[in-house]
């Protein structure tokens, strides 16, 4: 497998959950505003979309969208627990979590990483996701993770958005546990060795 990334962005999500299932990958860092990868090729010849993540699995076949590769890496590798199984309960609930974090905190911080985003556009912008995050400092506040006690890929794609939060002017300082959850998840290994390796390229 190949993992198209770039630093910061939200493929960090699949990087992490790639490595917490300890899957062999490799690394190709896109830069994007050229749209060229570290190699020279034509990222947009990979994805038309032209945005990371992308995940290119076996075949030559591309996966592209974080909440789509996170449980299609937690699949391959379903001992790990990244994923509760298939047709469960439990997994309906894992991707009510992925799609309220991509629709409703990663998708809210796109003004605030437009210079040229109106104030009053932002300002709403950082009251929305204020109110998202309540919701789920309310949920964290019972439980380790989102899901309970053990880490899934939904925990990945949290903790991504939430490293945005001091770049963007996002205040969590309300809610301590969005702070020691922040801390927790940081500390995994898988975590820590995936933003070392971004940071070395």
């Amino acid at each position: 497998m190949k993992l198209y990334f770039s630093p910061g962005a939200c493929s960090l999500s699949p990087h992490i959950a790639l490595r917490e299932a300890g899957l062999p990958f490799e690394l190709e860092q896109v830069h994007l505003g050229t749209k060229k990868t570290r190699s020279g090729a034509d990222f947009t010849s990979i994805n038309p979309k032209g945005y990371v993540p992308a995940l290119e699995i076996e075949g030559g076949e591309v996966l592209t969208e974080g909440p789509v590769i996170v449980q299609y890496i937690a699949d391959r590798r379903p001992e790990s627990g990244l994923a509760p199984p298939a047709g469960t309960l439990d997994r309906y609930r894992l991707q009510e979590w992925l799609s309220f974090i991509s629709t409703e905190l990663h998708k809210q911080f796109s003004p605030l990483f437009k210079p040229r985003a109106p104030d009053e556009q932002k300002n709403a912008a950082r009251a929305l996701l204020g109110r998202r995050f309540a919701f789920v400092a309310r949920r964290l506040e019972d439980t380790t993770y989102l899901l309970g006690e053990r880490f899934t890929v939904a925990d990945a794609y949290l903790y991504t958005v939430m490293t945005w939060t001091r770049f963007a002017g996002v205040d969590l300082g309300g809610w301590p546990v969005l702070g020691r959850y922040r801390e927790r998840v940081g500390a995994r290994p898988a975590v820590q060795a995936a933003i070392e390796a971004e940071r070395r390229r």
